[in-house]
């Protein structure tokens, strides 16, 4: 029974050290493919048409060098990874934020207004009855704290 378990825990390890191999495999192939220059490092310039990257780069960034070795790039890869996870999970509280907002305007058919957000933009689409109810679907998704920007793309019924 003990030889059973110790084989089963030996066996999730295993291939957690799998996918960690396979994962820093990935890492080292988009190292090397960022390494222009060959010479072993990331710098910021080899980074600098990944849109967002800077934050990320400096946090792995850690004797401040402005070049990235491989065990810092992984680090890197791993805070960009978070950062972007963490805007789609932001952009989506946003969404839901201004989705129950448009649900309780009573003059308001909510189902009908599509929400879509993207870095804090609000994208509203979908039918609406009335040029008022159109306004009114614009104003309330402007009070919600978080949306830089809301976009009209409602189309009033005729």
């Amino acid at each position: 029974m003990k030889l059973r378990k110790a084989a089963a825990i030996a066996a999730v390890f295993s291939g957690g050290a799998f996918a960690l191999g396979a994962a820093y495999g990935q890492q080292d192939e988009k190292f090397k493919s960022l390494d222009k220059d060959r010479d072993g490092f990331v710098s910021k310039s080899e980074t600098s048409h990944i849109r967002g990257y800077e934050q990320a780069f400096a946090k792995g960034d850690e004797n401040r060098d402005g070049k990235l070795t491989p065990q810092e790039f992984f680090e890197s890869e791993a805070a960009y990874d978070r950062m972007r996870v963490g805007k789609y999970i932001e952009d989506s509280v946003l969404t839901t934020k201004v989705k129950t907002a448009l649900f309780r305007e009573k003059d308001l058919k909510s189902m009908a207004v599509g929400v879509e957000t993207y870095e804090g933009r609000v994208v509203l689409s979908g039918f609406v009855d009335s040029e008022a109810q159109r306004e009114t679907a614009l104003r309330v998704a402007r009070k919600i704290e978080g949306v830089r920007e809301v976009k009209d793309g409602m189309m009033v019924k005729k």
